[in-house]
């Protein structure tokens, strides 16, 4: 009996495995330091980790068309400082408080198209963080 422990104990211990944490995904920073992501794309912004989850409003005029306001995005991030992490709610015409500094979502690509959706997976959002950490 004590011989089964023995030669089964290894084959319990394979089951046991480690699965890495993901990293964020390595992204370029433009010279003026706008980092961008894609849909569910964590990405480093100067301090923060930010994460766009969901496209709330989208009503950038569109580049085909004359409008009488720009319109504007917002959109559900995830925020992660550290070991604190929130989900905030960020508009291409209002930055956000995040800690001693703020976070804004300066461009939105692909450029809006009169009679034309944008796929959820073509979207770019670029993100500054102005300030301390």
């Amino acid at each position: 009996m004590k011989y089964a422990v023995v030669l089964l104990a290894p084959f319990g211990l394979a089951a046991c495995t480690l699965i890495p944490q993901s990293a964020p995904t390595e992204t370029a920073v433009t010279a003026d330091g706008i980092v961008h992501a894609a849909l569910g794309q964590r990405v480093y912004v100067d301090g923060p980790y930010v994460t766009p989850l969901t496209v709330l409003e989208d009503s950038r005029c569109a580049v085909n068309v004359r409008c009488v306001w720009a319109g504007r995005t917002r959109l559900s991030v995830r925020i992660d400082l550290g070991s604190r992490s929130e989900t905030r709610e960020i508009g291409s015409d209002q930055p956000i408080q995040v800690a001693d500094g703020q976070l804004s979502l300066v461009d939105v690509q692909p450029d809006a198209m009169a009679g034309q959706t944008v796929d959820l997976a073509a979207y770019r959002f670029g993100f500054a963080f102005a300030g301390g950490l």
